[in-house]
């Protein structure tokens, strides 16, 4: 592979959208990117693909022998991850996910205003369709923002995020590695928050294309529950470590999540509730926390 600092990491499994995600790295009006495909023993086959773009920039492919990304994608993140060479920076771009043109450009060139300053980069974004028609409004970001801040506006419904807008790091990414949470649910969130280190999110207003369909875990319905455990214990782990630097509006935005988490969740256990009702008597009181405890109670003789 060649000097170049960015990696872009496919950890492979479908083909139906493939095609899109390879295309648009062709696009490029920067081609200074390796690329690392993972392929999770897949029953479908990409070399054909691969052969057709092999030309239009730098592809390092692995076959692994067992799929992983069935018991955790976390996991299969991670051995993609391993195929990379020295690059200072990757980002994890899914099979049916695809860029603007001018991504790479545009990371480049703004190296000067977060070399040092962010060890996470962040992109525009649009969800489409199985049919590449937009399905949301175009999400933008101020060009710095904090970690706890940004995931905040998007508990409450202000933007949006996943893996494959984001550029981060390789030394944070060391330092911290991902959690695995069921489903990966909130895998991709806590490591945004871990990530930064600290420091400001930097965004560049170059877009992302984020697919949602029947074919993706975003998509699907008959995995609600087991997403529910992802976020669960990934809310309650953000809340301990992280929350000593929030406001207290941000903690009742975190609390708020996590108790509306226990109510869909078919398996309650003792001790989230517990825990619930410990951070709500010591941020809010007795009041606030003797309503929450009567509407679970509820909830567990119902």
């Amino acid at each position: 592979m060649n000097s170049n600092k960015l990696a872009i990491v496919i950890p492979y499994f479908k083909l139906s959208f493939f095609e899109d995600t390879l295309k648009s790295l062709s696009n490029q009006t920067n081609k200074e990117f390796n690329v690392y495909i993972g392929d999770d023993a897949s029953p479908e086959d990409c070399s054909i693909l691969l052969e057709k773009y092999k030309s239009q920039f730098l592809i390092k492919y692995k076959r692994f022998d067992s799929n992983l990304g069935g018991k955790s994608l976390v996991k299969q993140w991670e051995r993609c991850l391993e195929l990379i060479d020295a690059e200072q920076w990757f980002m994890i771009l899914g099979d049916d996910d695809y860029l603007g043109n001018d991504v790479i450009e545009n990371f480049y060139l703004h190296t000067k205003n977060y070399t040092d300053k962010s060890n996470v980069i962040r992109f525009s974004s649009i969800l489409v369709d199985a049919f590449n028609k937009p399905i949301s409004e175009l999400y933008r970001h101020n060009v710095h923002e904090q970690a706890i801040d940004s995931y905040c506006r998007k508990l409450n419904g202000e933007s949006r995020s996943s893996l494959s807008e984001h550029i981060f790091n390789i030394n944070s990414y060391k330092k911290y590695g991902f959690k695995d949470y069921k489903m990966a649910w909130g895998s991709d969130d806590r490591a945004i928050i871990d990530f930064s280190d600290l420091k400001p999110i930097y965004t560049i207003d170059s877009i992302v294309y984020v697919r949602i369909s029947d074919l993706n875990i975003s998509g699907k319905k008959d995995n609600i529950q087991e997403k529910i455990q992802g976020r669960l214990l990934c809310t309650k782990e953000i809340l301990r470590d992280y929350k000593s630097i929030m406001n207290k509006e941000q903690i009742k935005t975190f609390i708020a999540l996590y108790e509306n988490l226990i109510y869909r969740y078919n398996k309650i256990k003792l001790s989230d509730v517990f825990y619930l009702l410990f951070l709500s008597q010591k941020y809010f009181g007795f009041a606030y926390t003797f309503n929450q405890f009567k509407s679970i109670f509820k909830k567990i003789k119902s």
